[in-house]
């Protein structure tokens, strides 16, 4: 069963991390929240948070400016 990332189906990886998710969708940016079944995960736990088949990740990118 797939994934779904920001609405978009994608491809499920077994034993695949939110760090390394990130890394295969290119995302490089500084600031990001990332909400896995609308749960909040915390930045610090990324690289041990195991995605599960069929998740449903908001990935969302903080932009700062003035």
């Amino acid at each position: 069963m797939p994934i779904t990332v920001n609405n978009r189906e994608i491809e499920y990886i077994p034993n695949e991390s939110i760090k390394e998710l990130l890394k295969r969708m290119r995302y490089i940016f500084p600031m990001i929240i990332i909400r896995v079944n609308d749960r909040l995960i915390p930045k610090e736990r990324y690289s041990e948070y195991i995605i599960n088949d069929g998740a449903r990740i908001e990935i969302i990118h903080l932009i700062s400016g003035g």
